[in-house]
């Protein structure tokens, strides 16, 4: 039986269809704001601009832009599709698209895999959020003369780093609490601006430096023979990664916003948004490595490799700014404060995830269900501290390469097989009358079916051969 023969109650709860109490976007702006804040983040400027840097410059853009149009979209569709017909998380999400028996505890299933992927990607990713706080922290502690703050500040310890990920999940706590209009939605609608300005100011100062030039070339002039399977997997993964596809904060977002919006429509520009900044992060960061390269600060291998790409802005870009001496500590300043910014945009759904589930449940009220998954996170962020060398590449290798896209491609089939084709189009009719004859339903319902779950799982076992 589809869901379509059993209208769930939540959705037909009101005239708008949306449940009493539920909270709503306020706006197709303010959507539009918090998605782009949960896809650009680090994704866009740290993951993507190391894998990049690693795969060949070009040749990785080009098969990112090719899995973000051929994947990443059909399956964001698919998970705010879900989101908005079911108005609940991605747990229950699943399991009403399911039904009864087997197929509902395996929907409920993978949901509970997004919301692991989500605790552990939380989880490294507030580790790496205190880094750059702490690195901005450091940079205006240089330009006050401070000298106490600058010497803890610089020493990386274990303490260190705890301290400034507890800070990362307080601010995150903090503005989940709020909820999505007066926390969520509120700052995102002021930082995504201020992220987007802040970037094209810092490029047009990085390509006034001698061998820039270099990396632009580097980055936009694909090598078609660095294609090979653990590229077209790290692509996937990063376009999964980029858009918060695959643990479960799409869902969410799409059973917070209007029956009045064209999905499609809001797809395509968040994806649009997501995909501009992760470009122009790349034409930022990937040229400031060869400026780097050529003020003498160790960048490459000798296999031409990044020496780290897991701490990639941590060695390289601070050494580049002292290598610039007074006009350094000003452009650190900028650079640190414009990446923590992106990260903590991307935190505010991910943990939003785990706490609109718990408060799905009616046991746990909003704000005891915020501060347990921050402590949760923060414990698990701790294991990873303890333990850095073994599970730092771990979890960020398991969440990106192979969890993130397993729930997309499940979301693709559960909603493609098992969500019928009339609740698909009367659900995309709400915000867009005339979809049946655009080409968009033509091609996305049997898509999602077949194409997507069968591209990913080609790919994923190419990368094991």
């Amino acid at each position: 039986m589809t869901i379509s023969q059993t209208k769930s109650t939540t959705t037909a709860a009101s005239s708008s269809g949306t449940p009493a109490g539920r909270a709503q976007f306020s706006s197709r702006f303010g959507f539009l704001m918090a998605a782009a804040g949960a896809a650009v983040g680090l994704g866009n400027v740290w993951s993507f601009p190391s894998m990049a840097a690693n795969n060949g410059g070009g040749a990785f853009l080009l098969v990112y832009v090719a899995m973000a149009f051929i994947l990443a979209y059909p399956a964001l569709m698919a998970e705010l599709i879900l989101g908005r017909h079911a108005q609940s998380g991605i747990i229950n999400a699943m399991g009403q698209v399911g039904g009864r028996g087997l197929p509902r505890r395996l929907g409920q299933g993978g949901g509970g895999l997004a919301l692991m992927a989500a605790c552990l990607g939380q989880a490294f990713y507030a580790i790496v959020t205190g880094w750059l706080i702490g690195y901005a922290l450091l940079a205006l502690a240089r330009l006050l003369g401070l000298e106490g703050a600058t010497a803890w500040l610089g020493e990386g310890s274990f303490w260190r780093d705890w301290g400034l990920t507890l800070v990362a999940m307080t601010i995150t706590a903090a503005v989940v609490l709020a909820g999505v209009n007066r926390g969520i939605e509120r700052w995102t609608k002021r930082l995504m601006p201020l992220l987007l300005v802040m970037m094209l100011g810092l490029i047009a100062v990085m390509l006034s430096f001698p061998g820039a030039g270099e990396g632009v070339k580097t980055y936009l002039v694909p090598d078609l023979s660095r294609i090979d399977g653990q590229l077209l997997l790290d692509a996937m993964g990063q376009a999964f990664f980029s858009l918060s596809i695959g643990v479960g904060a799409m869902v969410v977002y799409g059973s917070y916003l209007s029956r009045k919006a064209n999905l499609p429509r809001v797809g395509a520009q968040v994806m649009l948004i997501d995909m501009g900044v992760a470009f122009v992060a790349g034409l930022l960061i990937i040229p400031a490595m060869f400026v780097a390269h050529g003020l003498g600060v160790t960048v490459f291998n000798e296999a031409g490799e990044l020496q780290s790409s897991a701490t990639l802005l941590f060695m390289v870009m601070p050494a580049l700014f002292e290598a610039m001496g007074a006009l350094g500590l000003g452009l650190e300043l900028l650079f640190f404060v414009l990446l923590a910014i992106a990260a903590l945009t991307s935190m505010f759904p991910v943990l939003e995830v785990p706490v609109s589930t718990l408060e799905e449940t009616g046991m746990i009220r909003r704000r005891s269900a915020t501060w347990l998954m921050a402590g949760v996170t923060l414990t698990i962020a701790t294991l990873i501290l303890v333990y850095f060398e073994p599970l730092f590449d771990w979890a960020i290798t398991l969440t990106i390469s192979y969890s993130m896209p397993l729930v997309g491609g499940l979301v693709c089939l559960y909603v493609g097989w098992l969500l019928s084709r009339n609740a698909k189009l009367q659900e995309l009719r709400q915000g867009a009358p005339e979809i049946e004859r655009t080409l968009f339903w033509k091609l996305w319902p049997w898509y999602i079916r077949v194409v997507c779950p069968l591209l990913i799982l080609v790919v994923m076992l190419r990368s094991l051969g």
